[in-house]
């Protein structure tokens, strides 16, 4: 009788999904998905639910293969010696592999006075809130959205869209992605929809129905957003494993805790050599592949492979109309090249789109999913094995 091995993925975003997923390429591996919802969310469409012109959110049952088992609950412990997962209803799950996809979510600063007037947006529950609050504000009541990158850009549009005052505070540059062709057309949209962008400019403190910026004036906000960094689940850090100063689990360039080797990290949770890609859909998806590939590697009793990695660039939606494709080199810096207008609001959607169809290809398909390469080279980093 084959003996099979168990592997737990915790977090069933992009990165966990996609490696619960592609851990299938052998019979002998039980996958078991640990996840707090019943339900998968696309992040990258938050935006979109947070102003009612869009839903976040997929049934598991048409993203996982066959086998994948799916537990609905939070981990809370990793008991690296004895190898096992304290669930947050108590139950122990045990590993003989362990992959850590447990995602990011926003960096709420606990300095900024009044911090618990603002609403987050990077998860489900706190998009479901700041939803909420949305539909019981007046039209014409200002809002302010704190964060100038891709996902504060994204949510001031989907308002300004809508027809609603909104004031975008970027504290340094907007859309800082982007290159300057890009940030200077996405500025025109934002101008022509009513958005008072407020550049090189910080939020010091949040009232009832008002921020305080750095310069010491104060603006009107009936709801403020708060989209300015992320954060990252205290889990690693609370179960004794090191983690780099946001709380991403420190990896070497197979992704393998520094820790422990039975750990695995992918995602916007993993710290490769203490120098994480960038947070997002565009990384975590390929990093839950290679995640899995080490796992396998493991199984199998070779050596695993260092990870390997670029970018093509970033898309961002402005409104359901608009949109800006920005091109990059494989190192994630921008070239002087973007799309924009209703092109490039096709192609953010066909990114949005091309997001889940490689989740469900992986599931019909094992080994099928492919990225882009060539961004990131083993040699340039210490402790690559």
């Amino acid at each position: 009788m084959t003996e099979h091995t168990t592997v737990v993925v915790i977090g069933g975003g992009y990165a966990g999904t996609l490696a619960a997923n592609h851990l299938r390429l052998r019979e002998d591996v039980d996958v078991t998905l640990v996840n707090p919802r019943p339900e998968f969310v696309e992040r990258i469409r938050l935006h979109q639910f947070v102003a009612g012109t869009g839903t976040a959110t997929v049934d598991y049952g048409s993203l996982l293969g066959e086998g994948v088992r799916l537990v609905v609950d939070s981990a809370t412990y990793l008991d690296t010696t004895a190898r096992t997962v304290q669930l947050a209803s108590g139950r122990l799950l045990d590993y003989d592999y362990l992959i850590y996809a447990v995602g990011s979510t926003t960096g709420m600063p606990a300095t900024v006075p009044g911090i618990e007037f603002a609403f987050p947006i990077a998860e489900l529950e706190a998009a479901q809130r700041l939803r909420d609050a949305l539909a019981d504000l007046p039209t014409d009541a200002p809002v302010t959205v704190v964060g100038g990158g891709l996902t504060g850009t994204e949510v001031t549009a989907e308002l300004a869209d809508l027809g609603r005052p909104v004031t975008q505070v970027c504290g340094g540059a907007l859309a800082p992605p982007l290159s300057e062709p890009g940030r200077r057309s996405v500025a025109k949209w934002l101008t022509r929809h009513g958005v008072t962008v407020l550049q090189d400019v910080a939020v010091t403190e949040i009232r009832p129905d008002e921020v305080v910026l750095t310069d010491g004036t104060t603006r009107p906000s009936a709801l403020t957003i708060w989209t300015a960094g992320f954060g990252v689940p205290v889990l690693a850090t609370a179960s004794g494993l090191h983690t780099d100063a946001l709380g991403r689990l420190l990896t070497d360039e197979t992704l393998t805790s520094i820790d422990d080797d039975r750990v695995i990290a992918a995602g916007d949770a993993a710290a490769p050599s203490g120098r994480p890609l960038r947070m997002s859909c565009q990384a975590a998806a390929p990093l839950g592949a290679q995640a899995a590939n080490t796992v396998l590697s493991r199984i199998a009793g070779t050596e695993p492979a260092v990870i390997d990695q670029g970018f093509t660039g970033s898309a961002i939606s402005l409104g359901r109309r608009a949109g800006t494709l920005q091109l990059a080199r494989r190192d994630d810096t921008s070239i002087d090249y973007h799309v924009g207008g209703r092109l490039g609001a096709a192609l953010k959607e066909g990114a949005c789109r091309l997001a889940l169809w490689g989740i469900r290809r992986e599931a019909a398909k094992p080994g099928s999913v492919f990225w882009t390469r060539g961004g990131r080279r083993s040699d340039q980093f210490e402790g690559a094995r």
